[in-house]
Formats: structure tokens, sequence, C-alpha cells
């Protein structure tokens, strides 16, 4: 058992979790006609909170959990993520994308995931994907300038995800700490932030833009 890794595991789920209560974007989840939206945000931070939640019971009371957390994992890669990314993008432009438009990403989403994964390019594509994620993040946020304070939140998440996907990795050891650590850690502010990202992008947005 590796119980340093279960419960960063679990702060990392309790933060995705916290996300979802933040103020600005219990704001931006109740808006009349965000349905589809409201699904789509809900279901970028429940992927990464379900995964680290079966990723503390795997590490801390049961291997049998392996198989599940590593299908977690990698839809939180395919898919939460990239749906967040596409959450600030329309936040950003004020983009009121109907149900259609956004059951048309998800669709095209897991149609990537499967095409590249037949492929055997599945790793490239997800670094491919996560790259474009974070591009859309931080131009979500600088596009609001002169406003400082989403360029702020957009540089910080970027910076965060970087640094734990590129630099610091989930295998073998950075010194004493586990990477697998580190990279939680790392991750447990990135996720507040980008929740107050776009609760702030939603406040600020300006006139929707139906599409």
């Amino acid at each position: 058992m590796q119980y340093s890794t279960a419960l960063s595991d679990a702060i990392l789920a309790l933060a995705c979790l916290a996300c979802l209560l933040q103020p600005g974007l219990r704001q931006v989840l109740g808006a009349a006609g965000a349905g589809p939206r409201r699904f789509c945000i809900q279901l970028g931070f429940a992927l990464p909170a379900a995964a680290a939640a079966v990723g503390a019971v795997r590490f801390g009371l049961t291997a049998d959990a392996r198989e599940l957390h590593g299908w977690l994992s990698r839809a939180s890669s395919f898919l939460g993520l990239p749906l967040l990314g596409l959450a600030a993008l329309s936040l950003s432009r004020g983009w009121d994308w109907q149900g259609p438009a956004w059951g048309r990403l998800l669709l095209g989403l897991c149609a990537g995931f499967e095409l590249f994964r037949q492929l055997g390019w599945s790793d490239e594509y997800r670094l491919l994907l996560q790259l474009g994620s974070l591009l859309l993040i931080l131009y979500a946020g600088l596009s609001q300038w002169p406003w400082r304070r989403p360029a702020l939140l957009a540089l910080g998440v970027t910076s965060l995800f970087i640094v734990a996907g590129l630099l610091v990795g989930t295998e073998g050891f950075a010194g004493p700490f586990r990477r697998v650590d580190l990279f939680h850690a790392l991750l447990t502010p990135a996720y507040p932030l980008l929740a107050w990202l776009l609760g702030g992008l939603a406040a600020g947005k300006s006139p929707a833009k139906p599409l």
C-alpha cells in the first residue's frame, strides 16, 4: 500500500468536489439556459474527483480498484480537462453554445480518443489534447486584459498543470517524495484556481452569442 498516495489522492478528490461549490462557479452552473454547459463543467470536475477518490481506495485499501482507477484517469485526461478548456473559451468569448454544439464536442472528443487509440498514438494524442486545453484556458484568461485577475489565474492554472505533467510526472521519486504525490499536490490548487477563473469569466462576460 502507498498511504502517502492514498492521502494525496483523497485531498485532490476533495479539492475537485469543492470546485463545484465555489460561489462564482455555482452562479455559472445555476444560470438560466446553462444546462448543457453546466453538465460539461460538472463532468470536467467530477471525472478527476472520481479518479482521485478511486485512487485513494486503490493505494490505501485494495489494489482491486486499479483497473477502474486507470479508466477514470484516462477519462479525466481525454475528456475532463478538454471540456473545462472549452467552457473557459465559451465564457471568455460570451458564446452561449446550445445543447447540440456541446453534444458534438463530446462526441468529437470520444471519437478522437478511439481513433488515436486504434492507431496506437494515445500518448501523443493525450499530450496534444492537454496542451491544447491549457492553451484555451490561457487564452480565456489573457483575453480579459486589462482585467488582471483572469490572466493571473489562467497563468497559475496552466503553470501548475504543465509542471505536474511535463516536469514531475507520476513515476519514481524526486528526492524523498514520490512523484505521483507531488503530481497530486500540484493539481490540488490547480483545479480550484480553474473554478475561480470560470466563475470570474462568467461574471465579466460580454452578451451571449448563441451558437
